[in-house]
């Protein structure tokens, strides 16, 4: 209908398409498989929800962030919204950082463990299917053991976490290829989304 339309619209104008509970069953519905197929299926599942708003050439970045690396491809790009697959083979650590924005870890293999500094004699596990909620101006050491991957989705103002996502990548690695692959990737698939006019 119009009015439909027209909600439609105005929601994708405000920058929020994605779901967290859609995000969460598309996640847990590539649990169990063989890790390419995994991704690629995920990849494939996201484009059809979001049709036009999903990167679906995978294109691997170093992430060095918090003290923790990883890899990861990233699948859409907003000034209110981000969406990357995220993992690593043999397992890392690190600072979460505190964000203005809300980060949706969604387990796709292996674990990850956390501790917060308001409950710091507890570990808490996230396992394959599990979703981990961290939200805006909260922060938790985390750590991976290896062959763990996640999908993971940001909500908020985007553009303020760019500072501790490549702080590792200028002020430790010294490598500015993955500040360039970063910003790049980050830069091009926003201009996208804004063309679309999604903020």
């Amino acid at each position: 209908s119009r009015s439909a339309d027209h909600s439609a619209r105005t929601h994708t104008n405000m920058g929020y398409i994605f779901d967290p509970e859609k995000l969460h069953s598309l996640a847990k519905g590539v649990v169990g498989m063989p890790r390419k197929q995994m991704i690629a299926q995920l990849i494939s599942d996201l484009a059809q929800a979001h049709p036009g708003y999903i990167e679906t050439r995978q294109k691997w970045i170093f992430n060095l962030s918090g003290g923790a690396t990883g890899i990861m491809t990233v699948l859409h790009a907003s000034l209110s919204e981000y969406l990357i697959i995220f993992g690593t083979p043999i397992g890392t650590e690190g600072f979460s950082g505190t964000f203005r924005l809300d980060i949706h870890d969604f387990m796709l293999d292996g674990q990850m463990w956390i501790y917060t500094d308001d409950n710091p004699e507890e570990r808490v596990e996230h396992r394959a299917g599990d979703h981990a909620l961290l939200r805006r101006g909260q922060s938790k050491a985390w750590k991976s053991p290896e062959n763990a991957w996640m999908l993971e989705y940001g909500r908020g103002n985007i553009p303020s976490c760019l500072p501790l996502a490549l702080g590792n990548a200028v002020f430790s690695a010294l490598d500015p290829s993955i500040v360039w692959d970063t910003i790049a990737t980050y830069g091009s698939l926003t201009i996208r989304s804004l063309l679309k006019g999604k903020l």
